[in-house]
């Protein structure tokens, strides 16, 4: 039988106290959900009974049905009614806390019924006071108790300073524009909250902006010594300090909230949080929660209890995601930085290439003339007349219409008229993008200038080979004059 809200109606014999046996002589037996169960299963575990009743198979024998449909409890109690003498006081609100779910004797008629699942509700939402018997106090429900449903886990960094690092964490009632102005008095008040020792040295490792107007404050402390080496002081050892009440109360007066430690865990601190479920959380939901651990080198789960600490985990990450979010525009801004100088640097190197490659003519054409001057005089050389021959060849090919030449008149005829038709054009079979085709446009133009140039040079230097030979043929006739 399970009543509204998915809580069974469960109640404890009056024999159970006495005898941990069931009132019901011969009960019917009857299978349980798998709802009843899990929630039984925790109930047993918090009241701290027996190992056997572990299995369902094992559990369900200790359910019985009455004709009133209300399940019987009977198990034995370890060590007497309550176990040993430490763990009284939590059984005895446990008793309660069942009382009050299951069976309470306010009013003595069906109106009780009402007011178990009024309790119920409450102890879903975690949060009212559980009215049970005239003779006791109301249960407090807080959203620590094991029927809570709003509650979830969620996974947080583990931090990764060592204690040498001497990293503690300072959250401050400002705002962080505040805070980052005022950075300076934050750091000499400090020091002076530290005593005034001119050894110590308050150093601010980062400001964070948290959610409703924090800010988080990282700072760590170096002494000096006399003979000049200096060391940070261990992070545990400076929070026992800031931990001490009259520090707390200075702390207090320049808006420090609360200081914590940011060190890493041990491995035997990791594996003790780890093994023991918080207060409230089903104990199989932790264990599926580290089971699905995405990185467990680096996260650990951590519990989300109630809409405030939905809300304050919501608000970090909203942030976290807007800090993310100027990170990633500050990399797009330097990336396009980046392109428009990397752009401006290809067109500085292509206008030095052309540079380079006039000055390399200009070059040129002063060794020529050097080199007509040093052989003014001399009959042409063997390797000058092949060099000429050669040129003759080259000039021919470029000139000729099937050539070079040719070709690229042709080329470049046929890029004017695309130009011309290809807005007429309705269907292309071929397309090419317009930056592409304006840069063949200007390779072609810096060849047929380069060509024209070389044409040019080469025209020059056969008309001085000209003059060359005219004036040896005149030196020889006149030299022929002379001898005759």
């Amino acid at each position: 039988h399970a009543p509204a809200f998915g809580i069974p109606d469960l109640r404890l014999s009056s024999a159970l106290a006495t005898t941990g046996r069931s009132a019901v002589a011969s009960p019917p037996r009857m299978s349980l959900s798998p709802h009843v169960l899990s929630v039984t299963h925790r109930w047993i575990a918090a009241l701290g009974c027996s190992s056997a009743l572990a299995t369902t198979k094992q559990l369900s024998y200790f359910f019985h049905i009455d004709h009133c449909d209300m399940f019987y409890l009977s198990f034995p109690w370890p060590g007497g009614l309550f176990g040993q003498q430490a763990g009284q006081n939590q059984s005895t609100q446990l008793y309660q806390q069942v009382t009050a779910l299951s069976a309470p004797t306010l009013l003595g008629d069906e109106r009780d019924s009402i007011l178990a699942k009024w309790n119920q509700l409450q102890a879903y939402w975690g949060t009212g006071k559980g009215y049970y018997s005239n003779n006791n106090p109301p249960v407090e429900f807080n959203q620590e108790n094991p029927f809570c449903r709003f509650k979830a886990v969620g996974y947080s960094c583990i931090p990764m300073s060592k204690d040498e690092d001497g990293l503690v964490v300072l959250i401050l009632n400002k705002k962080e524009a505040d805070v980052r102005a005022q950075q300076q008095q934050l750091v000499e008040s400090l020091h002076k909250i530290l005593g005034n020792n001119q050894t110590l040295t308050v150093n601010v490792e980062g400001v964070k902006a948290l959610s409703n107007d924090q800010t988080e404050v990282i700072i760590y402390l170096v002494e000096r010594s006399p003979n000049g080496t200096s060391k940070r002081i261990p992070a545990s050892t400076l929070f026992s300090y800031l931990e001490q009440t009259n520090i707390k109360a200075q702390l207090t007066q320049i808006g420090v909230a609360m200081s914590v430690t940011r060190t890493e865990l041990s491995p035997a601190q990791l594996k003790q949080l780890l093994q023991n479920a918080p207060a409230g959380v089903d104990p199989i939901i932790w264990e599926q929660a580290k089971v699905d651990n995405p990185d467990p080198e680096k996260l650990i789960p951590v519990p989300m209890v109630g809409f405030k600490e939905l809300l304050r985990r919501l608000q970090i990450q909203e942030q976290m995601t807007k800090q993310h979010q100027t990170r990633v525009d500050i990399i797009s801004n330097d990336i396009s930085e980046l392109q428009k100088n990397q752009a401006t640097t290809v067109a500085k190197i292509a206008q030095y290439k052309r540079k380079l490659m006039d000055l390399s003519h200009r070059v040129l054409q002063v060794l020529i003339k050097q080199e007509i001057q040093r052989k003014s005089g001399y009959a042409i050389q063997v390797d000058e007349e092949h060099l000429r021959v050669q040129l003759d060849t080259i000039q021919s090919e470029l000139n000729a219409p099937t050539q070079f030449k040719g070709r690229l008149n042709e080329l470049m005829s046929q890029i004017r008229m695309q130009n011309h038709f290809g807005a007429v054009r309705s269907e292309e079979r071929y397309s090419v993008d317009a930056d592409l085709l304006r840069e063949i446009r200007q390779h072609l133009k810096q060849q047929q200038e380069g060509l024209s140039h070389l044409i040019s040079v080469i025209k020059d230097d056969l008309e001085d080979i000209k003059l060359i030979e005219h004036g040896l043929s005149d030196s020889g006739h006149m030299r022929g004059g002379i001898l005759s």
